[in-house]
């Protein structure tokens, strides 16, 4: 199973603010032994926003997706998603329950709104204020604000998906080489490309500044048997060209 994630908003396309979740939903994934996919960044334009989300419903991936869902006039994913499945909207009385219990006396249309998903959806709880999220079609739409978004990521993934944490076989080892070109370590990386066609190695070389270093992290990803093979004959091979290598964290 694929995991992906849309981001969505205005403020992150144009800059007004910086997106954090891409880098602590992977972490959050690979906590629990899985890997994300693929990312995709929207604006609030319905009408695109409504193509942006047919299309990640089409991949059957799991999709987490941050932003979009208050209830002031630029907030569009809700119906987006909506009319992406061809579905109503209306107010989910687990939700209704939620804000009411948040607000008391205070409950407005308008807080009542933020309740307000598409027909078929199932609440995920907000540990922070109350007001939910929503799952649809391995769809999960969470707030844009990290400090409510990622204990509701974490919450999903850990009451939905816990019989994937660690069932896939897949790791990733890498070292840093130092004072290495990558041109200089092509002939190695073909061989361990040949050798081992049932992984996939990676070469992430760096730009060193003045007085710094010149390193780059080789490595090789797939399952653990194999990889810490490959990774044995990757060391052999580095120290065999004259290169000094420590393993990367």
């Amino acid at each position: 199973m694929k995991f992906g994630a849309l981001i969505i908003g205005d403020e992150i396309l144009s800059g007004r603010r910086s997106d954090k979740h891409l880098a602590r939903l992977i972490e959050l994934l690979g906590a629990r032994g899985l890997k994300l996919s693929w990312a995709r960044y929207a604006g609030d334009e319905p009408a695109q926003l409504v193509e942006t989300l047919r299309q990640t419903f089409a991949t059957g991936d799991v999709v987490f997706s941050f932003g979009g869902i208050g209830a002031t006039p630029d907030d569009h994913t809700r119906q987006s998603a909506a009319t992406a499945l061809g579905a109503s909207i209306a107010l989910h009385p687990e939700a209704e329950a939620e804000i009411r219990t948040r607000f008391g006396d205070e409950v407005t249309p308008e807080r009542l709104q933020m309740g307000v998903v598409p027909v078929g959806s199932e609440i995920i709880p907000n540990p922070y204020n109350r007001i939910p999220g929503f799952s649809i079609q391995r769809h999960h739409f969470v707030p844009g604000f990290p400090i409510m978004a990622w204990p509701m990521v974490e919450w999903v993934l850990d009451h939905r998906y816990a019989d994937l944490h660690h069932a896939e076989d897949y790791i990733e080892r890498a070292v840093t080489v130092w004072d290495a070109y990558e041109g200089q370590l092509i002939g190695l990386m073909r061989e361990l490309t040949a050798s081992f066609p049932d992984t996939t190695l990676f070469s992430l070389p760096t730009i060193a500044g003045e007085g710094e270093r010149r390193s780059l992290e080789l490595g090789m990803k797939g399952t653990a048997a194999r990889v810490e093979e490959a990774m044995a004959r990757l060391k052999a091979g580095v120290r065999e060209l004259g290169f000094e290598w420590a393993d990367k964290a």
